[in-house]
């Protein structure tokens, strides 16, 4: 299989501009994620599609590859679609690398790449929640899967509902998974779900994949124990700042 990873670098973000270059301990947040996603042997190409032309002359000082795309994408998906025909050589799946997970562990893409064998039409990662916190937290999405590891809902409440419990004792009595944002797509399933219009569940919970489970599409699991950083505002590049400075 040929694999071609994406990191959608959005310079615009909403509750954080221009955080793709804030800097992180002398190297920016979008080199830390670039490095980390080479390291993945199951990669064959890695590049940074982003919407701003100072991230492209950046990516380009610092050797690594990245294209310029539409600044009106509504997700990474579609930015990784615009990315992929971009491409002078065809590819049979795309992996969508979180931008801002600057420490991203390469082992996750390998657990997620090792997945694509030419049958998989979606895939992505989950962990094991550990924590009430966790569980509670509106911020963490959590799924469910049949017997196959293949998703049946995501949700950004704890599922499933354990009826005979009360909800601080819900981990003692089940076991929960939370969504590590990172997706692997056949590249024919990237474009049938580029063209999706937007669905009632998706509105709903504001998860783009539901649009692709309400749509009949197939999301393989696989488990990963590495945790996920996301750095989605200032607050939290401070508070990573602050880890490696201990």
């Amino acid at each position: 299989m040929k694999i071609l990873g994406i990191i959608p670098a959005r310079y615009e973000s909403s509750r954080f501009p221009g955080k793709v270059l804030a800097d992180i301990k002398g190297k920016s947040m979008v080199q830390r994620v670039y490095e980390q996603a080479s390291k993945c042997k199951n990669l064959d190409k890695v590049v940074i599609a982003t919407d701003n032309n100072q991230v492209i002359q950046h990516v380009t000082s610092f050797g690594g590859e990245a294209v310029l795309t539409d600044a009106s994408h509504a997700s990474g998906t579609d930015r990784c679609f615009e990315a992929l025909n971009l491409q002078s050589e065809t590819y049979d799946y795309v992996v969508n690398i979180q931008g801002d997970e600057p420490f991203i562990n390469p082992q996750q893409i390998t657990e997620l790449t090792n997945l694509l064998d030419g049958s998989i039409e979606l895939a992505t990662l989950i962990k094991k929640i550990t924590t009430t916190d966790e569980l509670f937290n509106l911020g963490e999405v959590k799924t469910v899967f049949n017997k196959d590891m293949e998703a049946l809902y995501f949700s950004r409440h704890p599922i499933p509902y354990f009826r005979k419990a009360a909800e601080l004792d819900w981990l003692q009595h089940q076991v929960y998974y939370k969504h590590i944002g990172i997706y692997g797509y056949r590249t024919d399933i990237l474009e049938r779900i580029a063209n999706l219009p937007v669905s009632d569940l998706e509105e709903a919970e504001s998860l783009e994949q539901l649009r692709w489970l309400e749509n009949g599409l197939k999301i393989k699991l696989a488990m990963t124990d590495f945790e996920s950083i996301c750095i989605d505002t200032r607050e939290d590049l401070e508070k990573v700042l602050a880890t490696l400075n201990q």
